[in-house]
């Protein structure tokens, strides 16, 4: 509940910088150090997309590297959500119930468990995007992964392989349609 809070105070916060015709698009709470929280914002128009990244106070953030900092542990993070599992996590936990149920194979709890565990994790928004929660997620899928098939290459590792370049991608768009000067 406190981060909703967090997210509709600097929700407030963020509307206050929004340029003509701008609306806040959406914030990532991010917390590139442990204790050391920043939140970006999207900005959206018509034309372009703006961006800022806030401190916890709701002040804008003028450090080139502490802006990278963020945005590059939001963009990993959403990253790593959307590898963990590519299908639909209740589906695959309705076939592993109905697996277990009419075959009864080795390993079907652990991948029962593995499936509930890492549903569980990535739940429902908001989420604080971190170096624990990219870790945390990695675990979980790998663990997911080998409950299913312990033989076969890890496909989130191979998404998570490219991840860096969807980082500076959006590094590269936030830099450009950043709303204040960066130092």
């Amino acid at each position: 509940m406190a981060l909703e809070q967090d997210l509709r105070r600097i929700a407030e916060r963020a509307a206050v910088y929004a340029e003509e015709g701008e609306d806040v698009a959406g914030i990532v709470p991010a917390e590139p150090a442990s204790g050391f929280r920043l939140y970006v914002c999207a900005y959206g128009s018509e034309n372009a997309t703006g961006w800022l990244v806030l401190d916890a106070t709701g002040v804008p953030v003028a450090d080139r590297e502490l802006v990278r900092d963020a945005v590059s542990i939001a963009a990993l993070c959403e990253v790593a959500e959307e590898a963990a599992f590519p299908g639909d996590l209740d589906e695959l936990r309705s076939q592993l119930v109905a697996l277990r149920i009419a075959e009864a194979p080795e390993g079907i709890a652990e991948a029962e468990d593995a499936a509930r565990a890492l549903q569980h994790l990535l739940g429902a928004p908001p989420h604080l995007a971190s170096p624990e929660r990219l870790d945390a997620i990695g675990v979980a899928a790998r663990r997911l992964e080998r409950a299913l098939d312990p033989t076969a290459p890890s496909p989130f590792t191979d998404v998570l392989r490219s991840a860096g370049d969807v980082a500076d991608a959006l590094w590269r768009d936030v830099e450009s349609g950043y709303l204040r000067p960066l130092d």
